[in-house]
């Protein structure tokens, strides 16, 4: 009880005291340890418990996909099948957390082993297990499967359309994302919740409805009676920012009951980044880092802007604050699965035993696609430092290195699916596009933004993300 009113102090004095601890106590202890994050107490008491019951998994199972541990989530779930029995077998919240660790780790091939699990032990019936089956293929990048499991339910919830409309806007079907909003409000009746609408001002955004974005937000408010949160306010600043509507979007911001948070200025900074409005762009970049000093996204988003501009020496100024500051950017990783092993790569990486072979097929791939009118984007880089440096940068920036080798260890035609804890750069961007038409593969990147699939020299994404 202490333990879910959040008093864990108070829960583990009682605990302490017990004379008798039973299989529930102890389930209550690790959920204890899970909620303050303490992952390895957690551990410590499974490991010790000489009898566990399908809550004791599911305890350790979910607490550590909610914490971020998706791969001792998907081990604990493997232990649990090799020691079940007739009397012990995942149930369907189970079965929802290892399809959302499988998601969060893009492990496409184990969700798809756990689906066939589902099937063939008859939870394919469970709305909550087949929602979560939907959410991991569109998660995964397999919007085709997802739609096959949505269109075979017989009775869609709120929480499917979602997951769907969801998955359309991540891959870059917003026409298709729009098209199920206006069904599933119209045709079925069904009112959305506030994620749904998250979702579709996010499509209106990348389609350019600025129109219809608004009539959704009204319709929220009005209709539906839910209050705008922080991510639904971002929505609409990003809505108004894609379209060039800069000052709607800085007087939206100023006329919002709430402080406006890093996620709505980063949003208007990223709207003046692309139209290229430097005067906003640095209001945007000095109100993000109020609330968030050290946010080095900010830096960068600005001094990349003042370089778009050619405005140089306000560029160096930023960084060199950022230098002096000591504000550190995070740094970038991309990692591909191939033949159900994970390779990572950062930039410059020189740990990858393959790296000679890597670095060789980048650099033919460099030529070839310079070529055909890539131009590196050098600008992004520090200017103290040679133009062929910079190009060796660039070239092996940690998602071509990826595509690099994903290209030399899969056969020809075979889509490459990249993952990248940051926000892809926009030299890798545009050089990724130029890749995908030379060697006629489709490459999808999930980045920290978004899906982008990249096919014949174009992306999902329509250049903005």
């Amino acid at each position: 009880m202490y333990a879910k009113c959040g008093d864990p102090v108070t829960a583990r004095v009682v605990f302490d005291r017990m004379a008798v601890r039973d299989v529930s106590s102890l389930n209550a202890v690790i959920a204890l340890h899970m909620q303050v994050g303490e992952i390895d107490l957690a551990a410590a008491q499974f490991e010790r418990m000489a009898e566990r019951d399908i809550v004791t998994w599911n305890s350790m199972i979910a607490g550590y996909n909610q914490r971020g541990y998706d791969l001792r989530a998907l081990d604990t779930f493997s232990m649990m099948l090799r020691e079940s029995s007739s009397l012990l077998s995942p149930d369907r919240f189970t079965l929802s957390s290892v399809l959302s660790a499988c998601a969060n780790l893009e492990k496409l091939s184990v969700g798809k082993q756990i689906h066939s699990h589902i099937v063939a032990t008859g939870f394919d019936v469970s709305g909550i297990v087949l929602n979560a089956v939907i959410s991991m293929y569109s998660r995964c990048g397999d919007m085709n499967q997802a739609k096959v499991i949505f269109d075979s339910l017989k009775s869609r919830d709120v929480v499917a359309w979602t997951a769907m409309l969801v998955g359309y806007e991540q891959h870059g079907l917003y026409g298709e994302a729009i098209s199920l909003f206006r069904s599933m409000v119209g045709e079925e009746g069904l009112r959305p919740d506030h994620i749904t609408y998250v979702g579709v001002f996010s499509a209106c955004t990348h389609a350019g409805l600025v129109d219809e974005g608004r009539r959704y937000f009204d319709m929220m408010k009005s209709v539906d009676k839910i209050e705008p949160t922080l991510s639904h306010y971002a929505c609409m600043v990003d809505l108004f920012g894609r379209a060039g509507l800069l000052q709607e979007a800085h007087e939206f911001i100023e006329k919002m009951p709430v402080e406006a948070d890093v996620v709505t200025w980063g949003s208007l900074l990223s709207s003046c980044r692309v139209h290229k409005s430097v005067d906003l762009g640095k209001v945007a970049a000095e109100r993000l880092l109020r609330i968030e000093p050290e946010n080095s996204g900010a830096y960068s988003a600005l001094a990349n802007l003042y370089s778009a501009c050619g405005k140089w020496d306000e560029s160096a100024k930023i960084r060199k604050s950022m230098k002096d500051g000591r504000v550190k950017k995070e740094q970038g990783f991309s990692w591909i699965e191939v033949k159900h092993k994970v390779h990572v790569f950062g930039v410059e990486d020189g740990v990858h035993p393959q790296k000679k072979e890597i670095y060789m097929t980048m650099k033919k791939i460099w030529d070839e696609i310079k070529k055909m009118g890539y131009v590196p984007d050098t600008a992004s880089v520090l200017h103290d430092l040679e133009e062929e440096v910079k190009e060796q940068i660039l070239r092996h920036h940690s998602e071509k290195l990826a595509i690099a080798f994903g290209l030399i260890s899969t056969p020809d035609k075979t889509t490459l699916r990249i993952m990248k804890n940051l926000r892809v750069c926009n030299d890798c961007h545009t050089a990724i596009k130029f890749i995908s038409k030379l060697v006629g593969r489709e490459i999808i990147v999930r980045d920290a933004t978004r899906f982008h699939h990249f096919k014949n020299g174009l992306c999902s994404c329509r250049d903005y993300w």
